[in-house]
């Protein structure tokens, strides 16, 4: 052996060992963490028995999916692919465990998580209790496989009376082919049906789809449910929010409190003003009534030193508002255009990469449009 073929074994075998070090060291799956921990007396409870909020239709291709099965073909494929992510759903229970487990298996299992998006909020869900009249944050579950088996919620303090009721958020980027939540035998439990109240539907891009929310919770249009107390429907589609008549065809379908279209981020060089005004006329056609709120283009978080940043929210801007006017103009009833205020503030520390918002600026983008919404209900 040369001296190049013994510096060439030396090295791999120094990898080998290296290798062999970090993958003892290596976390394992969380179904094989968590079977270990698991108690032998858990009771399973699938959540399709009793309902899962935040599904707008009933005759989905999987049970899971946020469109119709009619749509697929109709909608450009990236939508239908983006439609089958669980973004914005969630579960209501009741129990008075004090350790809640969940159980559940993703469509996408190579894709827990982005460069600039935790597995927590791609892939993860969370828990909220219901304790003095408003929802109080209380586990997250942290995905390590497709085929996830963790406790969601440890050491709980027993409710003062009955059971406590929580809720479960699904996950943002990722879809969901069975879920399950398993409390102890002993424990009391049970299902809440999704509620019957008119819900308010947002139709936009990555950020209503919840981009880069750390966990599912954290998502605006969640915030804004438990603030308001209203069901909410999220139809974002991450790249692919273009205010297209094709899918506001299924959209319309729904008998919505308010309609929010927030979707000139992903409109580029498309005709804003006329596929905004198209929209909105297919939904005033189908919904005479129902109160109608376009979102202007948030501002880049850089735009003061990028300037074609800044030229590109002026043109869009532009176009929108040329969209609300003629509409108005055209007699549109119920129409609002807004915010008046940035909505993920103008200190430029909101976001992750310029557009996508931490949870800091999710949550502004809650305290903007929390009064909108308000007005309009």
């Amino acid at each position: 052996m040369n001296r190049r073929e013994l510096l060439l074994t030396s090295a791999a075998l120094t990898a080998t060992a290296a290798f062999g070090r970090f993958a003892d060291a290596a976390p394992a799956p969380a179904t094989t963490r968590a079977a270990a921990k698991m108690p032998e007396d858990v009771v399973w409870h699938d959540v399709r028995d009793w309902g899962v909020e935040g599904r707008a239709f009933s005759d989905t291709e999987a049970y899971f999916d946020r469109l119709p099965s009619r749509a697929k073909g109709v909608v450009r494929d990236p939508v239908w692919n983006l439609s089958r992510d669980t973004t914005g759903m969630s579960v209501r229970f009741e129990t008075d465990a004090t350790d809640i487990y969940l159980r559940y298996g993703l469509t996408k299992p190579l894709s827990l998580a982005m460069a600039h998006m935790p597995a927590t909020g791609v892939s993860g869900m969370d828990l909220y209790a219901h304790e003095e009249s408003r929802w109080q944050y209380a586990g997250t579950v942290q995905p390590y496989s497709g085929s996830v088996l963790a406790p969601i919620g440890k050491r709980l303090a027993p409710p003062a009376s009955g059971k406590r009721p929580y809720q479960i958020n699904l996950p943002l980027y990722n879809g969901v082919q069975s879920m399950e939540i398993g409390v102890s035998k002993s424990a009391g439990f049970a299902g809440i049906a999704p509620r019957k109240e008119k819900p308010i539907l947002f139709y936009g891009t990555s950020i209503t789809q919840g981009g880069c929310a750390s966990r599912p919770g954290m998502a605006f249009t969640h915030i804004l449910g438990r603030r308001l107390n209203v069901p909410m429907l999220n139809f974002g589609f991450s790249g692919n929010g273009r205010t297209e008549t094709e899918v506001a065809q299924f959209l319309a379908e729904v008998d919505a409190a308010v309609f929010v279209l927030d979707c000139m981020a992903n409109m580029g060089v498309l005709d804003a003003t006329g596929m905004t005004v198209a929209v909105v006329k297919l939904l005033r056609e189908k919904r005479p009534e129902m109160p109608i709120l376009i979102l202007d283009q948030r501002l880049p978080a850089a735009a003061s030193v990028v300037p074609h940043e800044r030229e590109d929210h002026q043109r869009k801007t532009a176009e929108v508002r040329k969209a609300f006017d003629d509409l108005q103009a055209g007699g549109v009833k119920n129409l609002s255009f807004g915010p008046e205020k940035n909505p993920i503030g103008d200190d430029g520390e909101g976001t992750v990469d310029g557009s996508h918002p931490t949870d800091l600026g999710m949550m502004r983008y809650a305290e903007i449009l929390e009064p909108e919404l308000r007005k309009l209900l």
